[in-house]
């Protein structure tokens, strides 16, 4: 019977031929570099079949081919063309160039060669690796590049060193990490040109336990003015520096014309820009007005304006590529790392008093009911009348007075916290844009509260520094009706976004938030029940579900903590083309609209809007690509696209936070000793974390310290509990503690409890006695200029 012909998708493989004798050097080289599998020694004299002394004559050829720059050894001893990649390797994910991950080898040792990027051909499930990951790859040339394909995702236990160098007093050098979670200091085996107290980055040496530090990278002086972001820039690998090839198109894209003539004319309109007063961009405005038709009675008409940045910024660009490398920008306390080049985010994508700006305005009818009843979206040109703080819109509101300008200068009212005189203003902006603005927005309250979202009351700490980037205060910041009026235009203008590209048939990068998983319901329901609260779970659970649970609970010292359980039993939001929700906010489509100068998931969005409107308009003169509309390849992978940005959204929020866990450490560096009032977070077999009240910062109260009675840890409850006098330390109670230490390094606190034995008596912490410390350390006293307010986000989070 005749064999059947193999099939054409897999052609049999075939083994070239090679001579007998000992090989030349061009020989060598062609066995290695066209090798299916890792060449050493012993593979290349099989190939040729040499033994005895030419064995010995090959080792020497291979020795003087690498000599020569010819050969380069790599790992389990296989040879590879220098300047080369080995067959299989270890690399590092560091980058993503659209949705394809890029990697490099994690050992470059070639002088005057950069390490080669390779492109990783992922198989199996979609994003299980991201950026800052190892992997054990097999590695081939494909074109004029490298491409990757994963074997084996390595542990991370071998990644760079972030931390201080440290002297013992024997005079060793030892590496103290700048993760609180690394528990463990590492000795140094080479320090470079490093000196003691340097900020550095190392790469560890030797295998467990006996584990060494190799400086790489000296950053400088970690209580330098901001160090404690530069740490968190490195540790997490958040890209802050643009390239050449962005800041010129930056500079192009910002000189393109605004097309007056072909955008909607809005600058008549008294739009206002409200924001924090330390707010590092601009990039949305609202106006409002009742509604003259007669078919819409007590309704309003209103306009969310979003800066243009989709007519910037286009598919396939330089800019487009960084922008989605980042996928949003980075807030920290001291800086920014922007999404977007400075041309654009803080200049010509920021919606400037007085300046005319290309604006993506949504326009919404909204019913009496508050309703939002129709929607239209326009490129549009404006002009805003005003740049106000949320703190001073709202005052003029509260007390109908003529309305100060934020950041200004001149004898008006001040502002406490920048300290910045702020002029007055004509009562006519009050009039035609604040009033009616807040009167349509009590209409959009009203319908939030008939939807009744998730109601957990989330305080926002912001650090305030001096000029020379010192530390004046941690608080928590104020939260006003002005901070919840944007928020609900900016929800209304996200939810008309995702309808009305429902309704073109257009592609939706959703911004999604699911159910709580039934896993979570039932830890919640056992917690609930230690408090004699039940919980059913036979229901449909909603926010007003949750709602209703907290509104049940009377103002006692269990109300903080439980609703820290029932934050920890909602899950996390993400962003993908697949609806399914927003429980959070009681809504069935939600995408992000306002914000496409931080977020490259609104960009995506607007560039479906321009597409599903017909907004396009005349191609840019020059090197910038035609389009500003979704390009082919972002519709068919918008589920990719979604993965990535969902892991670089994590990623900063992880910085933010860190950061911010730094400065409240070294504020506190000062009050060591001190008693605090704090408030239990989280409760271990080992102990339990408390945070200090009104600044934040968790800290760990070991068990150890608690005294001779024994404890016991009861799992549900999430409590502590002492066997002999039931002494029970559980989540959300309030005590006071000692503060014991105060790292700033990797942000880490430790408590005691006050009567600790071998300490000295108790002392008060006193929030105004002055610093000590240089550096990003508690400045001495209250400078007469306080630089700005930082936050977590930079400005206030709209969802």
């Amino acid at each position: 019977m005749a064999t059947p012909p193999r099939p054409k998708s897999a052609p049999k493989k075939t083994t070239k031929v090679r001579p007998a004798g000992f090989p030349t050097r061009d020989q060598v080289m062609d066995f290695v570099t066209t090798s299916d599998t890792p060449a050493g020694k012993r593979e290349i004299a099989r190939a040729f079949g040499l033994k005895g002394q030419e064995k010995i004559a090959l080792k020497a050829l291979l020795r003087d081919m690498a000599d020569e720059g010819l050969l380069d050894i790599g790992p389990a001893r296989a040879f590879h063309k220098m300047g080369g990649v080995p067959k299989v390797t270890v690399l590092r994910i560091v980058d993503v160039d659209d949705t394809t991950l890029i990697a490099t080898p994690e050992r470059w040792e070639a002088e005057g060669q950069p390490a080669p990027r390779l492109r990783v051909i992922e198989r199996g499930k979609r994003g299980a690796l991201t950026i800052g990951d190892r992997i054990l790859a097999r590695t081939e040339e494909a074109g004029k590049g490298w491409v990757a394909h994963p074997m084996k995702k390595l542990a991370k236990a071998t990644e760079m060193l972030l931390g201080v160098v440290e002297e013992l007093a024997d005079g060793k050098l030892w590496l103290r990490p700048v993760d609180k979670r690394i528990r463990r200091d590492t000795p140094i085996s080479d320090i470079g040109t490093a000196k003691k107290g340097d900020l550095v980055l190392a790469e560890p040496t030797g295998r467990p336990p006996r584990i060494s530090a190799r400086v790489t990278d000296i950053l400088g002086d970690p209580f330098a003015p901001r160090s404690f972001s530069l740490i968190a820039i490195h540790k997490h690998g958040i890209p802050n520096v643009f390239s050449d090839a962005t800041e010129e198109e930056a500079l192009l894209a910002s000189a393109l014309p605004l097309h007056e003539d072909k955008r909607e004319d809005l600058r008549h309109l008294p739009i206002v820009a409200i924001d924090p007063v330390d707010a590092r961009d601009h990039d949305d405005a609202v106006w409002a007005a009742p509604d003259e038709d007669p078919a819409n009675p007590g309704g309003f008409k209103a306009i969310v304006a979003i800066a243009d940045v989709s007519y910037y910024v286009r598919p396939g660009s330089a800019l487009d590529r960084e922008a989605r490398k980042r996928g949003n920008s980075v807030y920290f306390p001291d800086l920014v790392v922007p999404m977007l080049p400075h041309q654009l985010s803080s200049d010509m994508c920021s919606l400037r008093a007085g300046q005319d700006r290309a604006a993506m305005a949504c326009h919404l009818t909204i019913n009496a009911q508050g309703k939002v009843t129709g929607w239209r979206f326009t490129r549009a040109v404006i002009r805003v009348a005003a740049v106000l703080a949320y703190e001073n819109a709202q005052a003029a509101i509260d007390a109908s007075s003529p309305l100060p300008l934020a950041g200004g200068v001149g004898g008006g009212p001040v502002d406490a916290r920048s300290e910045q005189a702020l002029p007055p203003v004509g009562g006519a902006l009050l009039e035609t844009a604040l009033k009616p603005l807040w009167a349509c927005w009590r209409l959009l309250e009203k319908a939030r509260d008939a939807r009744n979202p998730l109601a957990l009351d989330l305080p926002e700490r912001r650090v305030v520094l001096d000029e020379n980037g010192k530390i004046v205060s941690v608080a928590v910041r104020e939260r006003l009706d002005a901070h919840r009026l944007i928020e609900d235009y900016m929800i209304a203008a996200n939810v008309a976004a995702a309808k009305a590209l429902e309704a073109k048939k257009m592609p939706v990068m959703y911004r999604i938030h699911e159910a709580p998983s039934r896993d979570k319901l039932v830890s919640l329901k056992d917690y609930l029940k230690t408090f004699d609260i039940d919980f059913a779970l036979g229901q449909v659970i909603r926010p007003s579900t949750f709602n209703h649970l907290i509104t049940k609970i009377e103002e006692t010292e269990a109300k903080p903590q439980i609703m820290e359980q029932i934050l920890r039993t909602q899950m996390q939001a993400y962003y993908g083309p697949e609806n399914a929700g927003h429980f959070g906010l009681a809504l069935g489509s939600y995408a992000h609209f306002t914000s496409p100068i931080r977020r490259y998931a609104d960009l995506l969005v607007h560039r479906a809007l321009v597409g599903g409107y017909g907004l396009e308009l005349p191609a840019p003169k020059g090197k910038l690509p035609e389009k500003s509309t979704l390009s082919a390849d972002d519709f068919a992978d918008m589920g990719r696209i979604g993965e990535v940005i969902s892991q670089l959204e994590r990623r900063a929020m992880e910085a933010e936070r860190e950061t911010i866990d730094r400065y409240v450490a070294a504020f506190l560096a000062v009050h060591v000793g001190e008693i605090v009032q704090a408030r239990i977070t989280g409760v271990q077999n080992f102990g339990f974390f408390a945070t200090v009240e009104g600044l934040g910062g968790d800290g760990l109260v070991p068990v150890s310290t608690l005294g001779a009675e024994r404890f016991f840890y009861d799992e549900t409850g999430k409590a502590l509990e002492g066997v002999e006098s039931g002494q029970r330390y559980t989540v959300g109670q309030r005590l006071e503690l000692r503060l014991a230490e105060a790292d700033p390094i990797n942000g880490a606190l430790r408590f005691e409890l006050p009567d600790a034995p071998g300490r000295p008596g108790p002392r008060k912490f006193d929030r105004t006695r002055p610093g000590s410390r240089g550096g990003p350390g508690q400045a001495r006293g209250r400078p007469a200029n306080v630089r700005h307010i930082g936050s977590a986000r930079g400005k206030h989070k709209k969802r």
